[in-house]
């Protein structure tokens, strides 16, 4: 018996979407870096914990979408 077919439909787009988030936010923190500005570091800090937040959670997803549809 399959439970949990509706998720096989959009389960991989959240997993995508969390994907993209981490690199986007990855590609602010290294444009932040170039910039020039007095608040960079507190800047960065805030934009490096975010994205280890969402690289954790991308992670997390991916296993259970792994374990989940084999």
């Amino acid at each position: 018996m399959r439970y949990i077919t509706p998720m096989e439909g959009i389960f991989p787009y959240i997993v995508i979407v969390c994907m993209f988030a981490t690199a986007g936010v990855l590609g602010i923190g290294l444009i932040n870096m170039l910039r020039r500005d007095k608040n960079k570091n507190k800047r960065a800090n805030a934009i490096m914990r975010w994205r280890v937040i969402l690289q954790g959670v991308t992670l997390l997803l991916f296993a259970v979408l792994l374990l989940t549809f084999k």
